[in-house]
């Protein structure tokens, strides 16, 4: 369940976007497409959202996003690296100008050595310019730390839009 503000935060966002004439579109793993859901739930979103990559193995990480199986190999799939390469995978496969990832262990189980349940990489691609990354450990359940995720992204991107 995502926190009450969430839809707040998604209609600002929403309204920033289209005030910008900007779009976006979203890369998860461990959210299992609740940021899209969550800024699709919001009306007249279609002028904004272009869509969504849910890729929850590394193999659809590669084949949709072109995350090189040599990254994954090497850092793993819940890494900066990934959560950078993902944002920019989806930013050139939509055509958006604005594109957010996120690769975590939602948990409960899953953890391993400097991993921990509740480590979420996020990162927000922004057309023409730099891609931002930021690294969480939130503290719940499996669906507090996907809400938690949400709304970390959102603030990410919100972040993406000033830096552009």
């Amino acid at each position: 369940m995502l926190h009450p503000h969430t839809q707040d935060d998604c209609a600002a966002l929403l309204e920033a976007l289209r005030a910008q004439n900007l779009t976006i579109a979203t890369a998860e793993s461990c959210t299992g497409g609740l940021i899209a859901a969550a800024l699709t739930a919001i009306a007249g979103s279609s002028s904004s959202v272009l869509g969504g990559f849910v890729v929850y193995s590394n193999a659809m990480k590669t084949a949709q996003l072109g995350v090189p199986e040599a990254v994954l190999a090497a850092v793993g799939a819940v890494s900066e690296a990934v959560a950078r390469l993902m944002a920019e995978g989806a930013l050139a496969r939509s055509g958006a100008d604005i594109a957010l990832s996120c690769t975590g262990i939602a948990g409960p189980g899953g953890a391993t050595p400097g991993k921990p349940v509740g480590l979420v990489h996020m990162a927000a691609a922004r057309r023409g310019g730099q891609t931002i990354h930021l690294a969480r450990v939130f503290a719940g359940d499996r669906a507090e730390v996907r809400a938690a995720t949400v709304d970390a992204v959102l603030g990410l991107a919100r972040q993406a839009m000033v830096a552009g």
